[in-house]
């Protein structure tokens, strides 16, 4: 039985080994004679983007390899609960949260009010993905997508859609599209919307005529919001509780996966109990008091102290549609805790 190449080689070595044509164009040689690009340019022109300018920026991209390094090993695929929270837990970044909320308090409270979406959560997105706009990401756009679009097999169409998107956005949203800077995946701005997010959920919070999510903190606090309300968020539901666990019967609950497709009752059957609000023996705040129909799923987080056990709520399942992972939204609900406690703080 033959030794398989992927074993052998980092991830990008593998990448390269098996796709040749993903070193084929050199970083000085741009993306303009790709021979996928013809059909991009064809499809973007299609879309009412000017063609001269479509092959002017896809010449001016450049291969980043740093780019392909960094989507073969993110962290929420190579940590565990335990040293992921250590990034985004931190009093520092909770000061900084409160900081923000101070100077968008109106817009944060309108917001609030208007989609049903906690201000704490909102600000626990923001205080994640750019530390309140501290690290909005030193990547082109540009050569983010087009080296993900051209030479990332497995994701290839998905970041040439976004690579469009980017295209069509310099009329839109009065961006220019060779400058505008973010993460390796092309996320931009104090929210880290993806081109096609920005398309479809970003709002013109402060009504200047623009939305601009990379300098106008209105327009991220209102887009998140709208963001989790077109997903279906429902106010006033709780987002996780702790669980007691009994026996083996949550180890067939937990491989389903954090989007919930069982209801509290089923649980209980298989010796799964979320910490009631009235018990406070596990000295816990993660609790909650829901009627037995409600849809949840198990979580068995590896933490700072072995299994931690939880209960998530549909509201959690909407959290991890900004970044599908369980450790991604988990931070979120935490640092939305720590922010709501230092805001009452706050205010007296």
């Amino acid at each position: 039985m033959g030794v398989r190449l992927s074993a052998l080689l980092p991830p990008f070595a593998f990448l390269a080994a098996v796709f040749p044509a993903a070193t084929a164009f050199a970083e000085e040689q741009g993306y303009a004679d790709h021979p996928q690009a013809e059909a991009l340019i064809q499809e973007v022109v299609k879309k009412g983007v000017d063609e001269k300018r479509a092959r002017e920026l896809l010449s001016q991209a450049r291969r980043q390899d740093k780019i392909l390094e960094s989507i073969a090993r993110p962290a929420e695929h190579t940590m565990t609960w335990a040293r992921y929270q250590k990034i985004f837990l931190q009093q520092e970044r909770v000061d900084a949260g409160v900081a923000f909320a101070r100077e968008n308090r109106e817009e944060l409270a309108r917001a609030e009010a208007e989609y049903g979406v906690p201000r704490e959560i909102i600000l626990a997105i923001i205080g994640v993905e750019t530390y309140y706009g501290r690290h909005k990401g030193t990547y082109r756009v540009l050569d983010a997508l087009t080296t993900l679009g051209f030479d990332y097999p497995p994701r290839a169409s998905f970041f040439r859609g976004q690579l469009v998107a980017l295209m069509e956005m310099e009329n839109q949203a009065h961006i220019d599209a060779s400058e505008i800077t973010g993460s390796y995946a092309g996320a931009m701005g104090l929210a880290q919307f993806i081109p096609t997010s920005y398309q479809a959920y970003a709002v013109d919070y402060d009504q200047d005529g623009v939305t601009d999510l990379v300098n106008s903190p209105a327009d991220a606090i209102g887009s998140v919001a709208n963001y989790f309300h077109r997903h279906h968020w429902q106010p006033g539901l709780p987002v996780a509780a702790r669980a007691r666990i009994e026996g083996q019967g949550y180890q067939a609950l937990a491989k389903k996966g954090y989007k919930p497709s069982f209801s509290l009752a089923t649980a209980r059957k298989n010796g799964v109990v979320a910490v009631s609000c009235q018990d406070d023996t596990l000295g816990s705040e993660y609790c909650f008091d829901l009627a037995d129909d409600t849809q949840v799923a198990l979580l068995d987080l590896t933490g700072e102290k072995g299994h931690e056990f939880w209960m998530v709520t549909r509201n959690f399942y909407v959290i991890t549609r900004y970044n599908h992972s369980e450790l991604y939204a988990m931070a979120v609900l935490q640092l939305s805790r720590q922010l709501a406690h230092a805001l009452e703080e706050d205010r007296s």
